[in-house]
């Protein structure tokens, strides 16, 4: 019986220090699975703060290759902006250069026009229309501000030139004569600036401008035929031979 007794409470020793081994197993495990979230949770912050750190520095080193492209570029601005400054001043400086050069040519170009009028005046009266329009137009264009001071020039030489050809031509036209209070129809022939004619288109009356008495004469009939073949040659309807033109009692021979 005593035996029994002592089984029993060693069994219940037994048991008892199971229960409480099995407590501290349980209580260990527990523990042990909060310590592993635990670690869980750190690792998922270390790797929050590493990926926000390498955000972080991805966002840097961005900054920096930006900062160095804005300085790069600030540097081309301000050699563009230098470039440009530069190329102003020098407009500025032509700008003036030019304003000297006008101020100076504009009044000698004015005083060319003058004597290319004043020329045409003393000259011979052949192509008054298209003269004195060629003359108005240069004294409507030396003042306009739209043309370039090369154009004015370049025009006003056009027109000593066309009037330097005249002295080195034949040429014949038809135009209206006055002469004693009539306008008469007449074919017109110049030699050159040496002899101005007319002649109407039915023959009956040959003249030539006298530039001694600064009018219009009539020649005897003797003129009409050698003034007629001379207006064909001009016209390039005969072709060109010894042409004798008579001036009353000057007669002066030429070939064309």
């Amino acid at each position: 019986m005593a035996l029994t007794a002592t089984r029993c409470m060693a069994l219940a020793l037994a048991l008892g220090s199971s229960v409480i081994m099995a407590d501290q197993l349980d209580q260990a495990f527990s523990e042990s699975t909060e310590h592993s979230q635990a670690a869980k949770q750190s690792q998922r912050k270390v790797e929050s703060l590493d990926d926000s750190t390498q955000q972080m520095l991805d966002g840097y080193r961005a900054a920096i290759i930006q900062a160095a492209n804005l300085e790069r570029y600030n540097e081309q601005m301000r050699e563009l902006v230098q470039a440009q400054e530069k190329e102003l001043a020098s407009y500025e400086q032509q700008l003036k250069d030019l304003e000297q050069t006008e101020a100076s040519v504009a009044p000698q170009m004015q005083r060319m026009l003058d004597v290319l009028a004043e020329f045409i005046a003393a000259d011979l009266p052949f192509l008054p229309h298209e003269r004195s329009d060629r003359l108005e137009r240069l004294q409507e264009l030396l003042p306009r501000a739209d043309v370039s001071l090369a154009e004015k020039y370049r025009r006003l030489l056009e027109a000593y030139q066309i009037e330097s050809d005249y002295g080195y031509t034949l040429e014949a036209w038809r135009d209206n004569l006055q002469r004693d209070g009539q306008t008469l129809d007449v074919d017109f022939l110049r030699l050159g600036r040496v002899m101005l004619y007319y002649q109407t288109p039915d023959g009956h009356e040959t003249g030539w401008w006298n530039p001694k008495a600064g009018q219009w004469q009539v020649l005897n009939g003797s003129a009409r035929r050698p003034v007629t073949q001379a207006i064909e040659v001009a016209r390039q309807q005969k072709s060109a031979d010894w042409l004798q033109l008579p001036v009353k009692t000057l007669a002066l021979e030429i070939k064309q």
